[in-house]
């Protein structure tokens, strides 16, 4: 790579208008980040000047995107659908830049790494690898989650029920639970596209074709990004993706059979210390009152008397925040700034 720690980088972003791309767009905005420039790009912009946005307080023209786009950029990030991403994923890493998908394009690659900041930062100065893959929203979460109490406790298994928000299928999932929504308070014809089933003011036990064993390809990738952030393909893990009908955020109920002994107040006391979270008892962190947060939101922690150090933890975390944009913004920074994200 011909970039150098502590280079301000001329910054691309791909697909600025896609959910991913509009909340990394509007962190990058918000956020320091030594940037010397930014262009943005969408794969359906046909003529110059034909479509705006804003940065910073100030306007910026959206560009046609073609494959002379991205020459002179140091960071390019990937927010389109996958077969731009791909095509500009491979490109970027040609030319000597680095880039980052936030569409989950390449991570089925076990040679480009999948990177949680905070967690595993350090494969990318190991494997000095171009292309960085951005995990699935749920892969952030649990993934720090598992993180912090593996320092502290050990674990010798781990189990995820996970309610996924309508926004994990783009502006189509939000559009049919508005519009079923409304259609079910107003007598009116019920539209299905995106869900088999109805999704408003209903729960679906999954969403996607199932292996053999029940498992869809979503839980799988979830499970297997997970062991390779924790560099543990053995790691004990088993979760389950159910369809909410809520707009944004994951909820997640996990349950933990720690190694080491432990009380509420103990691993209260960790997530207290770790800037990636915020524990919000006695309150509980909702889908509703977490949308937009930058931390993973901890509620309810129950001790399951019947076995020992065995507990129930309640976290929430906005998908498109914590779990997508900003995990992609503290990679790039930790990798052109000195000081860390």
């Amino acid at each position: 790579m011909k970039n150098e720690r502590g280079k301000k980088p001329r910054v691309i972003l791909v697909g600025t208008d896609t959910m991913r791309g509009n909340e990394l767009k509007n962190i990058l905005s918000k956020k320091s980040f030594p940037l010397e420039d930014i262009d943005f790009f969408d794969p359906d912009v046909e003529e110059e000047y034909s479509k705006l946005t804003q940065f910073r307080g100030e306007p910026k023209v959206i560009k046609p995107l073609d494959k002379d786009s991205i020459q002179g950029a140091d960071l390019v990030f990937l927010a389109a659908d996958k077969k731009v991403n791909q095509e500009f994923g491979r490109l970027a890493g040609k030319e000597k830049m680095i880039a980052i998908d936030l569409s989950e394009t390449f991570n089925a690659d076990e040679k480009i790494p999948v990177v949680v900041s905070g967690v595993n930062d350090e494969i990318v100065a190991r494997e000095k690898s171009a292309l960085i893959a951005n995990p699935h929203p749920v892969t952030v979460i649990l993934s720090h989650l598992f993180h912090a109490v593996l320092g502290e406790f050990g674990l010798l298994k781990a189990i995820s029920f996970i309610l996924q928000p309508v926004s994990a299928f783009e502006k189509s999932g939000i559009d049919e639970l508005a519009d079923q929504s409304y259609a079910l308070l107003s007598s009116s014809t019920l539209s299905k596209k995106v869900f088999k089933e109805q999704i408003a003011f209903n729960i679906l036990s999954h969403t996607e074709k199932a292996d053999r064993n029940g498992f869809s390809s979503v839980e799988k990738q979830i499970t297997s990004e997970i062991r390779r952030v924790l560099s543990s393909h053995d790691f004990p893990l088993s979760l389950s993706v159910i369809q909410a009908p809520v707009f944004h955020t994951y909820s997640i109920m996990t349950y933990l059979e720690l190694e080491r002994n432990a009380d509420i107040q103990d691993l209260k006391d960790i997530f207290r210390k770790c800037s990636f979270f915020k524990f919000s008892a006695p309150a509980l962190p909702s889908p509703l009152s977490v949308s937009g947060e930058e931390k993973i939101c901890i509620g309810q922690i129950k001790k399951e008397l019947s076995l020992p150090s065995s507990f129930w933890i309640w976290a929430v975390a906005d998908n498109l925040t914590r779990g997508s944009a900003l995990n992609a913004f503290e990679i790039a920074k930790n990798i052109f700034s000195k000081s860390p994200a």
